[in-house]
C-alpha cells in the first residue's frame, strides 16, 4: 500500500496569477523548493493530483506556492482546503534520534519501571525541543519533553517509548 504524508494545507488563493497560501505541516525547509513534486488530496477527487512547484516564497508566516500549469486564480480556486502530501519514497533520511511525527504518534509510553503512562496523541514544536502529548487512560494529557534526560528509548518496531520522568512530570 502506498503511503503519503502531509506537508501542508492550501488555505486560500493569493492574487490573480495562480498563487496559493499554504499552512506548513513540515519541518523541512527544502520541502517547497521549485521543481519538487507534491500530491494534492481534495474532497472532490479520489486520486491525488501530482503538482510540480513552480515558485515558492514566504509571506506573513505562510508559504506561498505556485504550480506548473496553474496560471490563474480560476485554476487554483478549486484547490482551496486541499492537503499537500509527499510520497513515502520522498521522505528525507533523518539523523539518529530524530523521528517523523507519524512514527511517534500512536506509540505507547511507559516509565523505566514499566508503568504504562498512555499513548502519544500529538507532537508539538514550541521551541528548542519537541513536546510529545500523551493521552493517559484517564485524566489530563501529559506533556513529555523530547530531551535525553527524559526519553530513554524509542522502539519503533514495538511502538514503545520508555521515559525516566523528571520530578513533577507525571503529577
Amino acid at each position: 500500500m502506498t503511503h503519503y504524508y502531509n506537508v501542508g494545507k492550501i488555505v486560500n488563493t493569493h492574487g490573480i496569477k495562480g498563487e496559493v497560501k499554504v499552512v506548513r505541516i513540515t519541518d523541512f525547509e527544502d520541502r517547497f523548493t521549485p521543481g519538487n513534486r507534491l500530491y494534492l488530496f481534495s474532497n472532490d477527487t479520489s486520486e491525488p493530483i501530482e503538482l510540480t512547484i513552480k515558485h515558492h516564497r514566504v509571506h506573513k508566516g505562510f508559504d506561498m506556492l505556485s504550480f506548473e500549469g496553474y496560471e490563474s486564480i480560476n485554476e487554483v480556486e478549486p484547490l482551496k482546503d486541499s492537503l499537500l502530501k509527499i510520497h513515502q519514497s520522498e521522505q528525507s533520511e533523518l539523523e539518529e534520534h530524530s523521528y517523523y511525527y507519524h512514527q511517534i504518534i500512536g506509540c505507547d509510553v511507559q516509565t523505566i519501571d514499566q508503568e504504562h503512562i498512555g499513548t502519544v496523541s500529538d507532537v508539538l514544536s514550541p521551541g528548542a525541543n519537541d513536546v510529545w502529548v500523551v493521552k493517559p487512560a484517564k485524566g489530563k494529557d501529559i506533556l513529555i519533553p523530547y530531551i535525553e534526560d527524559v526519553v530513554i528509548e524509542v522502539d519503533l518496531e514495538k511502538q514503545l517509548i520508555t521515559i525516566d520522568p523528571i520530578e513533577g512530570l507525571l503529577s
